[in-house]
């Protein structure tokens, strides 16, 4: 089996998804017996957690291109030695049946199935989070916003669940409750450079709607600034700083507002507005970080979505500049 495989699906590509798929039917025959489920110490030493999340990255895998019968297989596999009762294979089993649902109809059957499972159990976080995911598949996203609350409130440190919430929470243009999801993810990782660049998104999106919108701006001009200094050459941190120190720039000149000096005294005043050379100076900064993206993936034949969004970025940049 390619290491592939043992990869988490989340980072393959369309390719790497179909030739991992491909190999299910090979692994399957190669891997026919299974154990019935008995603690993990007493395993022989022909199997290991290592197998058993092959298996399951197949399923994923198998489910992304539409290779059916492959996944049941995998699922079969995996209840078969685990048990069907097993939460992590129910959550599986939801999975595979939304997965294969023929219309509405029979996705609300297994939201139906979900209901009933979490009424004899309502502790099954992997049916909690499968129900939350098929609410907003069937577009029931207040729904889905008040599951993850109830989540949340049993398992306060559910990064994924405050992600997903947080999604939510911008798709109803809740963006102050958004941006607080996203902060109580920073207090268990404050090191997410990911989630701080998303919180510049996000602020950057209310500031349209935001009475300060100049202090939104800013906010998120700092976030994308984190987001670069804890992970260097982060594309979408320096892609996220272009577009939000140029807004703020341009909000700054429409409202004649003079720059405000830094806060004196009292250690829990705001933040002041960076001032206007110190924005020029971190656009030219994105700018020359982005220019040079784009010519290393030119020779590199690379052409990724990310660097097609840098070069449209750049281009409107230079249309501007002229005009």
């Amino acid at each position: 089996m390619s290491s592939t495989a043992r990869i988490s699906p989340l980072q393959h590509s369309n390719a790497e998804a179909l030739n991992v798929s491909q190999q299910a039917g090979t692994y399957l025959q190669k891997n026919g017996s299974t154990r019935g489920p008995i603690a993990l110490p007493y395993l022989s030493n022909l199997e290991s957690t290592e197998q058993w999340k092959t298996y399951e990255n197949l399923l994923y895998s198998c489910l992304r291109t539409g290779d059916d019968k492959a996944a049941h297989s995998c699922l079969e596999k995996l209840a078969g030695r685990f048990g069907a009762k097993n939460e992590r294979v129910m959550g599986l089993r939801g999975l595979y049946q939304e997965a294969v649902a023929d219309g509405s109809s029979e996705l609300d059957q297994t939201l139906h199935e979900y209901d009933k499972i979490l009424a004899e159990d309502n502790t099954n976080t992997p049916i909690k989070k499968r129900r939350v995911a098929l609410l907003r598949n069937l577009s029931r996203e207040v729904e889905a916003i008040d599951s993850l609350v109830e989540l949340l409130e049993a398992s306060p440190t559910d990064i994924e669940a405050w992600a997903e919430l947080s999604e939510l929470y911008v798709l109803q243009g809740c963006y102050q409750q958004a941006e607080f999801c996203l902060e109580e993810i920073l207090l268990s990782t404050p090191n997410a450079w990911n989630i701080h660049a998303r919180l510049g998104e996000i602020l950057y999106i209310a500031a349209a709607a935001s009475q300060d919108q100049i202090g939104s701006l800013a906010e998120s001009v700092r976030r994308f600034c984190r987001s670069i200094e804890l992970c260097d050459g982060f594309l979408r941190g320096y892609y996220g700083l272009k577009l939000a120190s140029d807004r703020l720039l341009n909000a700054l000149a429409i409202n004649n507002s003079k720059v405000n000096t830094a806060p004196s005294g009292d250690s829990n005043s705001e933040l002041s507005t960076p001032s206007a050379q110190t924005l020029r100076q971190l656009s030219e900064k994105a700018t020359s970080f982005l220019a040079e993206s784009t010519r290393r993936s030119n020779d590199n034949g690379s052409d990724m979505p990310e660097i097609a969004a840098v070069k449209e970025l750049l281009k409107s940049t230079t249309l501007a500049q002229q005009r």
